[in-house]
């Protein structure tokens, strides 16, 4: 998961969102060096990628993207999985997002110190473009994946995912709409965070 699920994922808490934000960026045992409610939030982001990475419905939406993108179908994924969590954000909290991304920030800040030096690199090209909200359109990502593009060895093809989604755009959702409960469940199960989503309906 991306960015926004993944701060979602954290709950209340400050420290477990700056550590599940910076997961990414914190390898091996070096999560030690860490505070504890810190440490807790890396090794959440840890074992939300493995379920991510194994799960068969997130399989099956990578392989629409693997033609142009193969090995990184997934990093596309993730983050079309974010936009569709923005679409249906009342689905799954009662707090509006932007209260969300604002503690985030808050948090990205009152915590600056500890952040790992790639992170205090990219922090302030975040804020100035608010790269969270951005998930809430199509333009959006694909200004996302553009800049991916020039910053990391993700391939040049934002035009191409951008197709994809809209010609694929239902059967995206649906696999959004299957995987994240499942994966709202097992963060619930494996770290004992309470997230204020609502009950989710069957299709």
């Amino acid at each position: 998961m991306n960015v926004l699920a993944h701060i979602y994922l954290s709950g209340d808490s400050d420290e477990i969102i700056i550590g599940n934000y910076i997961g990414d960026y914190v390898k091996g045992r070096d999560y030690l060096k860490y505070p504890e409610q810190v440490r807790r939030g890396i090794i959440l982001h840890r074992h939300i990628d493995d379920f991510t990475d194994k799960h068969p419905v997130v399989h099956r939406s990578k392989i629409l993207f693997t033609r142009k993108y193969h090995k990184y179908a997934g990093v596309v994924v993730d983050i079309i999985y974010d936009y569709y969590l923005t679409r249906e954000w009342d689905t799954y909290s009662r707090r509006p997002i932007e209260s969300l991304t604002y503690q985030f920030y808050r948090a990205m800040v009152n915590n600056y110190d500890i952040l790992p030096p790639k992170v205090k690199d990219r922090f302030p090209f975040f804020i100035i473009n608010n790269w969270i909200e951005s998930y809430r359109t199509t333009k959006g990502i694909k200004h996302v994946l553009s800049t991916l593009s020039k910053r990391s060895s993700l391939p040049s093809e934002s035009k191409y995912a951008i197709k994809i989604l809209k010609k694929n755009y239902y059967s995206l959702e649906e696999d959004f709409m299957e995987f994240f409960p499942q994966l709202i469940e097992y963060v619930e199960n494996d770290s004992g965070i309470q997230l204020s989503h609502r009950i989710i309906m069957p299709f």
